[in-house]
């Protein structure tokens, strides 16, 4: 299948206390701030190219607006939206955007989370006291915080995990890197990842047994080394910010992470390590959790509220505060 999509290109994310939200992400995660509109703010990391990658929007509870991905040029854009008006999951054209030019907009089948492709992009231009003396990056390099290079990947929540990796695979071309099952008879997916780049994934998906549509589960941002993971880990202890889970490593994609949730109440991950793969016809290899796919040491404690997704349920609310 032709390529249709070139990177992930940002995730836009809700927070019942923006500013707070804000000032985490750029004094602690390091990422700089490019502008605000309306109820948002847009972020970037400091060898980004685009306007942003993440755009923090108030709302009610922690949750997610919307993803972003650019498609690979022009004609790609063009296949990509024909290909989602046949699939029935197209919504249409958006126009108003920030930072990027018209965006086709559609929605997973069984995960519900909206989605936007587009084509043109509006880079991010450096002011003289941020330009930096290598042409290569869009920014100087500032070491504020953990000072996150990127956007890695983002988590979402699926009512039926490989039904939608199937979908994102046959009409967008998402590859189906890896995915665990909970033991080697069982072909029940409990966890996916897929990828339109050289990277491990770009995009997971967890179960979600609730009848809500449109959950994500966490937003990850890449850092240069894995001993940044740590170092970061160590920044946010000292902050008074509780760790979720980690720092470890993933066997699936051999990822180190730590996470971790900012003050509106979405999980974020950083991450590093990671092997690349650039075969277009490679085969989905299948975990179990003995075998280390969540945790690569084989240890299988795994902190309970990990499988909580968000928006969260009424049930969970309650304790939210807990893991800020």
């Amino acid at each position: 299948m032709e390529r249709l999509l070139s990177q992930l290109a940002h995730v836009e994310i809700l927070s019942p206390r923006p500013q707070e939200s804000v000032e985490f992400f750029t004094q602690v995660l390091g990422l700089e701030e490019t502008c605000r509109d309306g109820q948002s703010a847009y972020l970037r990391g400091w060898s980004e190219f685009f306007h942003h990658s993440l755009q923090i929007t108030e709302g009610k509870a922690p949750g997610l607006g919307h993803i972003g991905w650019r498609a690979a040029g022009q004609e790609q854009l063009h296949s990509a939206v024909a290909r989602l008006e046949a699939s029935g999951q197209g919504l249409g054209w958006f126009e108003n955007s920030v930072g990027h030019g018209p965006a086709y907009r559609y929605r997973a089948p069984y995960g519900g989370q909206l989605h936007e492709v587009f084509w043109e992009v509006e880079r991010y231009q450096a002011p003289p006291e941020l330009r930096s003396t290598f042409p290569n990056r869009p920014q100087r390099y500032l070491a504020r915080g953990a000072s996150v290079r990127y956007l890695d990947h983002v988590t979402i929540a699926s009512r039926d995990i490989m039904a939608d990796c199937l979908w994102y695979r046959d009409v967008l071309g998402h590859r189906l890197m890896e995915w665990t099952a909970p033991s080697e008879d069982s072909d029940d997916c409990i966890f996916a990842m897929l990828s339109v780049c050289e990277r491990s994934h770009d995009l997971g998906i967890v179960p979600d047994p609730s009848s809500m549509s449109g959950r994500i589960s966490h937003v990850a941002f890449w850092l240069d080394q894995r001993e940044d993971v740590r170092r970061a880990a160590d920044l946010l202890l000292e902050l008074g910010v509780t760790i979720e889970f980690g720092p470890g490593r993933h066997g699936m994609g051999e990822i180190d992470y730590v996470y971790f949730r900012e003050p509106g109440g979405m999980r974020i991950e950083l991450n590093s390590g990671t092997i690349r793969n650039y075969e277009p016809d490679w085969k989905p290899v299948k975990w179990t959790p003995e075998k280390g796919s969540n945790v690569f040491f084989r240890n299988r404690d795994f902190s309970p509220t990990m499988s909580e997704s968000f928006p969260p349920l009424p049930s969970q609310e309650k304790d939210a505060h807990i893991h800020k």
